[in-house]
């Protein structure tokens, strides 16, 4: 398993090359089945700013992320949204985020699929977990979830929160591909009540048309993110962080 925050400056050197090869110059093979017998849940998990008012980037994020999904060819009938305010969004069919309704559509998914899993999480941390509705999912929860529903499946969790590092290592396994918003010790950036979506939801969106892999796909959000951080002038950049497992990378289907 290697695990590494992709530098800026790294990532931008090796972007040429990403897209051009796909990725075949990290060396993996890419499945040709796709995503559409993927189980796949994207979870928005508050609609607070960071000011305790109220934001709508969180939800923006998650319907978004869910339709850029789509178009790589994850099913409709495979992919669930989650909201803390799901009756606010009535055309988006969301259950209401919390750590067991997860978990529980999860292994449903997952137990009428064969591929795959994918979870998409984007909210604040609060008391060392991922706030989730009135609910607070920690790293070992979330493990336990993923254990539980995908087990020895190729699975890729996304993790946009300020400090969201802290979930890889309860996370990692050979057969994961894990992508966080920040280093265990740094904020993410973008969730005030003004903001369409955070720094790192944002660059997903703008990153998972011209992605071809997931490794990209992290590689292009990494620069997206350092230059939106760089507008702002932050003093300590969030730092996103990959982690991928030893037997993760050959299972994976490509993006395009």
């Amino acid at each position: 398993m290697r695990s590494f925050a992709w530098p800026a400056a790294a990532a931008i050197a090796v972007l040429g090359t990403l897209l051009i090869t796909g990725g075949a110059a990290l060396g993996y093979a890419q499945s040709s089945a796709g995503f559409s017998n993927w189980a796949a849940v994207v979870v928005s998990g508050d609609y607070h700013a960071g000011d305790r008012g109220r934001t709508e980037a969180f939800d923006n994020a998650r319907r978004d992320v869910s339709a850029e999904l789509l178009k790589v060819g994850f099913a409709p009938s495979n992919l669930l949204q989650f909201s803390a305010r799901p009756g606010r969004y009535p055309d988006d069919n969301a259950r209401y985020s919390n750590p067991a309704s997860v978990e529980s559509h999860l292994a449903d998914l997952a137990g009428s699929t064969s591929g795959g899993c994918l979870l998409y999480f984007t909210s604040h941390v609060k008391l060392g977990g991922l706030v989730m509705g009135r609910d607070i999912l920690d790293p070992q929860h979330m493990a336990h979830i993923v254990d539980s529903a995908c087990g020895a499946r190729p699975t890729v969790v996304v993790i946009s929160s300020c400090y969201s590092g802290i979930f890889i290592e309860d996370l990692k396994a050979p057969n994961r591909l894990i992508i966080t918003a920040a280093r265990p010790d740094r904020r993410s950036f973008g969730c005030g009540q003004n903001d369409r979506y955070p720094y790192f939801d944002s660059c997903v969106v703008e990153s998972l048309p011209k992605a071809r892999t997931f490794e990209d796909l992290a590689a292009l959000a990494e620069v997206c993110v350092g230059r939106l951080e760089a507008k702002r002038r932050e003093t300590y950049p969030s730092e996103p962080q990959l982690s991928v497992g030893a037997l993760v990378a050959d299972k994976l289907p490509a993006l395009r």
